[in-house]
Parts: structure tokens; C-alpha cells; sequence
């Protein structure tokens, strides 16, 4: 494999699970990289550097991001953010994969990125229902707060320092992986 690829893999599994955290902060960020040519978009992703694409990850942004602070919406969305951050991962990890042949291409970005973001919001998930049980709800404006400067950062670290960036999701997958052979052990 050329260093290349996995310069593009680790971009992709950072913004991956970036995506855990908040789905569309990661997709603005990775939208103004496309849209200024920090980041190539290949053939099919080009529309995400769009200006369309921009207003539209924004507003979902700061719809997504103030939903998260209403008591009980934030769970329920953090449910239904499940799958959409699942494809998002996917999506991302495809598109730094840019011209790798296409069955490595969709098989890494389907396992790897997909299992990253599944990661990462696993995680954020377990916490905010632990903060619900634990603080009846009042803790969770401070676990969403962390998980957006969470999402920040780690979509600017894939974008800057992306081997870091990869670093810190293995360790995330690790722990969540860890944490669910634990609680399954007690059940």
C-alpha cells in the first residue's frame, strides 16, 4: 500500500469518527476543505465543496447541534442519528479513498468507516444515556457540548494531522469495544 492511501485512510477514518459525534459539523468542515481544494473530491462527491451543499450542511449544523440541547429530543435523536452517522462514516471514508480500486474502496469504507462512526456514536450514546440515569438529564448539555468541540476537533485533526487523527479512533474503538465486552460480561 502507498503511503498515499494511507494518508487518504486515516483522513477518511478521522472524519469518521467525527461523524459519531455530530453528523453534520464534520460534513460542513469536510465541505469547506473540498470547496477551497484542501481536500480532492472525486468523481460523484464533487457536490460536496457546492456552495448548496455548504448552506445546507450549515443550517442541518446548527439545527443538529441546538436539538441536542433540548431534554428528551436529545436522546431520541441521538437514536435516530444512529444510522445516519453510520452513513455519513461510510460517505466520508469513500471519498478520501478517492481512485482506490473500488471493492477495497467500498469494503473499507463500509467495515472501517462505517464500524468508526458506529464506534464513536456508540460511545457518545452510552454516555448520554448514563448522564440521563445518573443526572436526569440535567448533565447532558455538558456531554453535548463535548461531543461538538469533540467533533471539531477531531474533523480539524483528520484534516491537519490525519495519522493522529487515526490514532485517536483506533483508541476510541478500542474502548467502546472493551466497554461493551464488560457490560455484556455482567449481563
Amino acid at each position: 500500500m502507498s503511503q498515499d492511501f494511507i494518508l487518504s485512510l486515516a483522513l477518511g477514518l478521522g472524519l469518521a469518527s467525527a461523524v459519531g459525534f455530530r453528523v453534520f459539523v464534520p460534513l460542513f468542515i469536510l465541505g469547506i476543505a473540498v470547496h477551497w481544494g484542501y481536500v480532492p473530491a472525486t468523481s460523484g462527491f464533487e457536490w460536496v465543496g457546492s456552495t448548496a451543499a455548504l448552506v445546507m450542511f450549515a443550517v442541518a449544523a446548527v439545527v443538529e447541534i441546538t436539538a441536542f440541547y433540548v431534554p428528551i429530543l436529545d436522546n431520541a435523536l441521538s437514536v435516530i442519528a444512529a444510522p445516519v452517522a453510520i452513513a455519513a462514516g461510510i460517505g466520508v471514508t469513500a471519498l478520501a479513498l478517492g481512485d482506490a480500486p473500488p471493492m477495497l474502496k467500498w469494503t473499507l469504507a463500509i467495515i472501517a468507516g462505517g464500524g468508526a462512526a458506529a464506534a464513536t456514536h456508540g460511545a457518545t450514546s452510552l454516555l448520554r444515556g448514563a448522564s440521563t440515569v445518573v443526572t436526569i438529564g440535567v448533565g447532558n448539555p455538558v456531554i453535548s457540548t463535548g461531543e461538538i468541540f469533540a467533533a471539531i476537533i477531531m474533523s480539524l485533526l483528520a484534516l491537519i494531522l490525519p495519522y493522529i487523527a487515526l490514532a485517536v479512533a483506533v483508541i476510541v474503538m478500542i474502548v467502546v469495544v472493551r466497554r461493551w465486552r464488560m457490560r455484556r460480561a455482567e449481563a
